[in-house]
């Protein structure tokens, strides 16, 4: 078949049918460029929404609140199941499906997540504690052990606010890689929303029921529905619109002991009170300071 070789504006062929197939492209592309539907200005938007920086909440008593805006990190641990695995501090980030956030404006729903290595508060890690999806009376009380809540992100946008929410496990609904319970994002109210704190060490789990949740501290997130606990793949690679990134799921995974592996492992992060856009993980080690200290006395009395 032959091709043609020359532009437009040369005369030959359908030459006038070539001229108005261009001036329609431009007035198309035009139209998308004012109305701002063209790929470049959703993945701009999309980014804008996503990464926008947030401000944490600030626990002045130490403990986490409802109405609280907090990052839920899964702390660093070297990783038994795999050698090749996300090393540092993992947090909790929604990650829309690439090609469906082009298509619409609005995100895609359910959407998934995903544990990235990013310290900085953001409008894809930044959650906000709920007493349930409807309740807003118990707007700063006290989070305690063993009671429900939910966690609810915007995602950088002030419209709509999504749910973390699981389900079980079923031959056409799974997480991507492990291929247990999946975790995602919705705007449903349900019982699906709700969660639940619970203290690491399980012989002294009943005696911390009803204890304050502590900020900053290693707790287990179980789902109230199915009773799995939050748990964060490292060896389980997925690729997101951001990068390489590790799998979220809902599974409890347990050692020879019967105790919970680090991996369900999470801490409920406030904000540096020291710094804007900032969170608590950015302070210094008391421990270090501590030794730092002693070094130098030591070194005077020398």
């Amino acid at each position: 078949m032959a091709q043609n070789l020359y532009g437009p504006r040369v005369r030959m062929g359908n030459w006038n049918e070539d001229v108005y197939l261009e001036e329609e492209l431009m007035k198309d592309f035009l139209e998308k460029r004012d109305k701002g539907e063209l790929l470049i200005q959703r993945s701009r938007r999309l980014k804008g929404h996503l990464l926008r920086q947030m401000q944490l909440s600030v626990s002045e008593d130490g403990y986490i609140h409802y109405g609280d805006k907090v990052m839920l990190v899964n702390p660093d641990h070297a990783e038994t199941d795999a050698d090749v695995f996300l090393t540092g501090d993992l947090s909790l980030c929604m990650t829309p499906d690439e090609i469906k956030a082009h298509l619409r404006d609005e995100l895609e729903l359910p959407c998934g997540l995903s544990a990235a290595q990013t310290k900085n508060p953001v409008g894809r890690n930044t959650f906000v504690i709920w007493s349930d999806s409807v309740d807003r009376d118990a707007i700063g009380q006290v989070l305690r052990y063993g009671q429900n809540f939910c966690l609810g992100i915007t995602g950088g946008s002030e419209d709509k606010m999504l749910y973390l929410a699981s389900d079980h496990r079923t031959l056409l609904k799974s997480s991507k890689k492990s291929w247990l319970q999946e975790v995602y994002l919705t705007d449903e109210v349900s019982y699906r929303n709700c969660w639940q704190a619970a203290y690491i060490d399980p012989q002294l789990r009943l005696e911390y029921e009803g204890l304050p949740t502590p900020a900053n501290a290693k707790v287990l997130i179980n789902h109230c529905h199915t009773n799995r606990g939050l748990v964060a793949h490292r060896h389980l690679f997925i690729r997101t619109y951001f990068g390489k990134e590790a799998e979220v799921a809902a599974h409890t995974h347990l050692d020879s002991h019967r105790v919970e592996k680090p991996k369900n492992h999470w801490m409920l992060v406030t904000g540096n009170p020291r710094k804007d856009s900032s969170t608590i993980l950015d302070l210094p080690k008391a421990g270090a300071e501590d030794t730092h200290a002693m070094e130098q006395a030591t070194s005077l009395n020398a």
